[in-house]
């Protein structure tokens, strides 16, 4: 019997794992998805679990604080900075670190289809790429102090201390899986119409 290796999505799509075609990636996949994978191993606290979605809205929101004039390009691609991980779930670092290579591969074939399908370039420029992860980890701060159990002087060995003025005006609390998903689906629109040759997604 030969192993399968396409993931059905509810919109219909067959996205095959080790081929992805952007013609099968959907954002209301993406947002469902991403809204029920949990960050942390769902090790936060609260009611709800804090998201990827809930996160990546987070990392677009702080990449525009580092890059006010960014293109509307740059912050689509920090907002889908881990659409990969509605298929294959939010590994954490050191997991990842483990898998090696292979893994990396497969991720960044996953992100150029997402990509290719939004109109970004399937590679981002490595300068773009720092800079969104430079947001990343900071969101990664936030969530570890705020939500996660660590101590500041305990994040501080793992994670960059946000100290611009914009940093004391971000509180975490999760929210429900549904009011998440379509606050990313929302997002994704605005930035999606500002997309110059947009036509619909």
């Amino acid at each position: 019997m030969t192993a399968r290796a396409w993931q059905r999505m509810l919109s219909g799509r067959r996205l095959d794992l080790l081929d992805p075609s952007p013609l099968d990636v959907e954002i209301e996949d993406i947002a469902h998805g991403l809204a029920r994978v949990a960050r942390w191993n769902g090790q936060t606290l609260g009611d709800h679990p804090f998201t990827v979605a809930e996160h990546s809205l987070l990392v677009e929101r702080i990449f525009g604080a580092l890059k006010p004039r960014a293109s509307v390009a740059e912050r689509l691609t920090a907002l889908l900075h881990d659409a990969p991980e509605y298929v294959i779930g939010d590994m954490i670092s050191p997991f990842k670190a483990a898998l090696g290579l292979d893994y990396k591969a497969f991720e960044q074939r996953l992100m150029a289809a997402v990509h290719i399908r939004f109109g970004l370039p399937p590679v981002t420029p490595e300068a773009l790429e720092k800079q969104i992860k430079r947001a990343d980890r900071l969101a990664a701060w936030f969530e570890a102090t705020q939500l996660a159990g660590f101590t500041e002087a305990e994040a501080a060995k793992f994670f960059p201390r946000p100290r611009a003025a914009w940093a004391r005006e971000i509180r975490l609390a999760p929210r429900p899986i549904t009011e998440v998903k379509e606050a990313l689906l929302a997002r994704f629109a605005t930035l999606a119409k500002a997309m110059p040759g947009h036509r619909g997604a």
